[in-house]
């Protein structure tokens, strides 16, 4: 099938990276000329600005946004729309608020253009082992576009699968890593979830470690004080135990480059989504203890920081290249 991207970024440019090697046209577009010039390189079809993106592509075309969420996302959609004729589709598959996303389907479907948004994790590690796809709209689009879908999720190979389950079409697509949620809104709303959950798994994950290397502090009584083999622990536990996990994975690779951590300050960003999360657990009164507890732990960790900070701040850059701000 034949794709439009804009916005080339880490996770762009590897989405055209996967879908090139399975026989996918891209046809893609960046601010920054170099990246377009790079992936023009392995293959990709270049395009200088919008318009000469919406040239290229055929109609009825699919144009997927990867951009970071607010004003640039926003003026870009906006912009295509102005380009596009009905029957295309718009995906947004950066981390936009789903509420945008409802108000942006209603404007679209006005002009006779489809959208949909796609909850898309995997980081930098997508290329090799597939994006997990969490998407919102029309199912007859969604439909349209499986062969997309299909070669973006993980393959056989790509991870290692749990036994398949008989069911729905949404149960066996599910298994292969890429699932219609539900009406706009629903595939971002999928992923604000997943995010907070991420928050608190790593919190918890962060914590253990702290408390495992605080047991060698003096104020400890002697006949419980250890020094642990962090790194080793962390490589035990991946290994039949019931923790283990990807996250754990990367928190192993991180020990074992360097178990103090000290190339991380501890500065934790919270890019949105953990913030969306609670929000929507206290509009739906749901309580949501340790979602709330991890996102509040990041706001302190830019005042000062702990070595549990200090692991979230590694697993980040581990899984997505996240790389501090510098106070």
């Amino acid at each position: 099938m034949q794709l439009g991207m804009v916005g080339l970024g880490r996770m762009g440019g590897n989405l055209v990276r996967r879908l090139m090697r399975a026989g996918h046209e891209c046809v893609v577009f960046d601010a920054d000329a170099g990246v377009v010039d790079k992936l023009a390189g392995e293959g990709a079809v270049p395009a200088a600005d919008l318009d000469a993106l919406v040239a290229r592509l055929q109609a009825p075309r699919a144009v997927w946004v990867m951009l970071p969420h607010g004003r640039i996302t926003e003026e870009t959609i906006d912009a295509l729309a102005q380009r596009l004729s009905p029957g295309d589709v718009v995906i947004d598959g950066g981390n936009t608020h789903f509420h945008d996303d409802v108000r942006r389907a209603a404007a679209l479907r006005e002009q006779g253009l489809e959208y949909l948004d796609i909850g898309t994790s995997g980081g930098v590690w997508g290329l090799e082992r597939g994006y997990c796809l969490m998407i919102g709209g029309e199912a007859a689009v969604v439909q349209r576009l499986a062969p997309i879908f299909e070669t973006l999720a993980p393959g056989v190979g790509d991870i290692e699968r749990t036994p398949a389950r008989t069911g729905s079409v949404e149960t066996r697509s599910a298994e292969r890593g890429w699932l219609h949620c539900g009406p706009a809104g629903a595939g971002h709303f999928v992923k604000m979830i997943h995010n907070g959950i991420e928050y608190g798994m790593m919190q918890a994950m962060a914590e253990g470690f702290d408390i495992m290397r605080s047991a060698s502090k003096p104020q400890v009584p002697a006949e419980r004080r250890y020094e642990l083999p962090l790194a080793d622990i962390a490589e035990l536990w991946r290994r039949g135990s019931v923790v283990s996990s990807w996250l754990l994975d990367l928190a192993a690779d991180a020990l074992a480059e360097n178990e103090s951590l000290s190339n991380f300050s501890g500065v934790v960003q919270d890019s949105g989504e953990g913030r969306w999360t609670v929000e929507t657990a206290i509009e739906e009164a749901v309580p949501a203890e340790v979602l709330t507890a991890a996102l509040y732990t990041r706001f302190r960790s830019r005042q000062d920081h702990t070595y549990a900070e200090k692991m979230l701040s590694a697993l980040r850059f581990k899984f997505g290249g996240h790389v501090e701000i510098k106070k």
